[in-house]
């Protein structure tokens, strides 16, 4: 893909690498260009390596490449972290005047430039303006018209005050300056520029947004990798339309303040991580067998434990599905993408007040961290519906209320679910409690009781089912042979590597599945391909084992769980084994 521009920066955890790679991604997608960004980061505030890639192009990229064009490397392990992905060309930005670079090694075939930055910040005002002076110079290599980097400058800095922004500016110049005057090699990348105005956000950004756009007023929570972002994005911003958010003790506090408010009649919300949700797991059981609504996200990262907090997988799949003692109904919703991550929060919310049952909607660390730009019109709020399901008031309250006027919030339906009554409506009086219940919400242990209130519960996922559009996204042959299932965050890779397998004319039809309880029924796919491939990032392939259950059919599993996300090219590559191997085994056997 010669459009693409690849760029990153690299150093040590607390060297500003995350805001030097923000503010040039925001550039980039300020002059209308497509931006997915990549991280990868240790789990410590200082020391450790950590980087920030940037993939650019005017066409929209939606996954990463094991390729550099141009790196900044603040440190020598910053080349070899990234030795594989720079190519002949490549352009390595780097400073020798630092001590970790004055015996830096720049492999043959790729250019190395020179450039006193931390020199060239002190004379446009301070050494911690060196990353900004790497960035003018890197807009001096890609042909990047500088001016495009101001007004990211201006949103990073302007609370800091006019001269503080005046300072970075001519720190950027500065490094472009340098460039141009010291080097004068035709490094081959030139960065169109467009009039198209995009949004750039992550995934933690997009939950928040899709939370304060389906009507949520009350948050809890408690700080985690990589969760964090969700609760830094709704404070500020969802005070203003009325709601609160709570920053608890811990994650059992978090889960019980949601809990509370839902009860209210509060769209209430809570998000964690992996350990989180474990802690979570006893109140979770109490949001399902009160009929609570509530949305619990689950950003995951890589455990078990505390795990790998700043690297990616998909690990949490079981305890989703299975977590929490006795039987649980639930919903899992699995975001693909960004813009889905707005969304399924939307639809989260919905789901849970239509059918009064716990939500998990479960984000991963890729999404959560990464950036991508879309066009504004992606997130319209004003086509968000939303939808509080049974919810009675003094006219209708009537309709559910027993021979001596009392209300009953868990009445026995056909379709499971029961009416609800937010307090203060008259004749809504009533109490619910984690003890199994009769109708008025007491405390029983009738036998016949007990199992029509298990039974009715239970029926609210059935009756999701036949009234839900619970469907995958398909791309591709819709006749192949070759089946791809994946799910999460794994789209954007998998419609990437579509495209090289393309090329190799390997065609195959692809499956992104975004729900993962209540599921779509698979069984007449998998049964007409030939091949079925899934993809995903855990070690035992857990959504594999789904599939495997529902149709009755073995499938082939492409597995990672190295903490690092699947690359198109590496994933198209991966595919194409698998059927180069069937391939010729049949031949062998023949």
């Amino acid at each position: 893909m010669p459009a693409d521009f690849n760029w990153a920066i690299g150093g040590e955890a607390g060297d500003g690498i995350d805001s030097t790679g923000k503010i040039f991604a925001q550039a980039l997608s300020r002059a209308g260009r497509h931006v997915f960004t990549s991280k990868d980061f240790a789990s410590r505030i200082r020391g450790g390596y950590t980087a920030y890639k940037v993939r650019t192009s005017v066409d929209q990229v939606q996954s990463v490449v094991d390729r550099l064009d141009v790196l900044i490397a603040l440190t020598q392990r910053t080349i070899d972290e990234n030795l594989d992905e720079l190519h002949e060309g490549s352009v390595i930005i780097y400073d020798g005047d630092r001590t970790t670079m004055e015996d830096v090694e720049i492999p043959e075939g790729m250019i190395g430039l020179d450039v006193p930055l931390q020199a060239l910040a002190e004379e446009a005002g301070g050494a911690i303006m060196r990353n900004v002076v790497a960035l003018g110079a890197a807009c001096a290599v890609s042909e990047f018209p500088i001016e495009n980097l101001d007004s990211a400058l201006e949103k990073r800095f302007g609370d800091k005050g006019a001269a503080i922004v005046e300072n970075n500016k001519a720190a950027a110049r500065k490094g472009r300056e340098y460039v141009l005057e010291n080097y004068d090699e035709a490094f081959g990348f030139e960065l169109e520029c467009t009039d198209e105005n995009y949004v750039l956000l992550n995934g933690d950004e997009a939950i928040g947004m899709g939370a304060i756009a389906a009507g949520c007023r009350f948050y809890a929570g408690y700080p985690i990798t990589p969760a964090t972002d969700v609760m830094e994005y709704l404070t500020g911003r969802i005070e203003q339309y009325g709601g609160h958010v709570v920053q608890a003790e811990d994650e059992l506090s978090a889960i019980n303040m949601a809990l509370g408010a839902a009860r209210a009649g509060a769209r209430s919300m809570t998000a964690t991580s992996g350990p989180g949700i474990d802690l979570m797991a006893e109140t979770f059981g109490l949001v399902a067998t009160s009929e609570t609504p509530l949305v619990i996200c689950n950003v995951m990262r890589s455990g078990p434990s505390t795990g790998m907090p700043t690297k990616q997988e998909q690990g949490d799949l079981n305890a989703m599905l299975y977590g929490g003692h006795g039987e649980v109904p639930r919903f899992v919703l699995a975001p693909t993408t960004i813009a889905e991550c707005f969304h399924k929060t939307v639809e989260a919310f919905n789901l849970a007040e239509k059918y009064q049952l716990p939500v998990y909607l479960t984000a991963d660390l890729s999404l959560a961290v990464t950036e991508q730009t879309y066009p504004p019109e992606e997130f319209d709020m004003d086509a968000v519906e939303i939808e509080r399901g049974k919810v009675v008031d003094e006219g209708t309250v009537g309709e559910w209320q027993d021979e001596s006027g009392r209300f009953k919030p868990h009445a026995l339906t056909e379709d499971g679910i029961s009416p609800r009554a937010f307090p203060g409506t008259e004749g809504g009086v009533h109490m619910s409690t984690g003890l199994e219940h009769d109708e008025l919400g007491r405390r029983t242990e009738d036998t016949d009781m007990r199992v029509r209130q298990v039974d009715k519960r239970t029926r609210k996922v059935e009756t999701a089912r036949e009234r839900e559009p619970f469907e995958p996204r398909e791309f591709g042959d819709p006749d192949a042979d070759t089946l791809v299932l994946s799910w999460g965050s794994n789209e954007g890779a998998l419609i990437e590597a579509k495209s090289f397998l393309d090329e190799e004319g390997i065609e195959a039809r692809y499956l992104s599945v975004p729900y993962v309880f209540p599921r779509p029924d698979l069984t007449d796919a998998v049964d007409a391909a030939e091949e079925t491939i899934v993809v995903e990032c855990n070690a035992t392939g857990q959504f594999a084992d789904l599939i495997e259950h529902d149709t009755l059919t073995r499938v082939t599993r492409i597995n990672k769980y190295d903490g690092v996300r699947f690359k198109a090219d590496e994933l198209a590559e991966r595919i194409a084994d698998v059927l180069a191997t069937d391939e010729g085994a049949e031949e062998a056997t023949a």
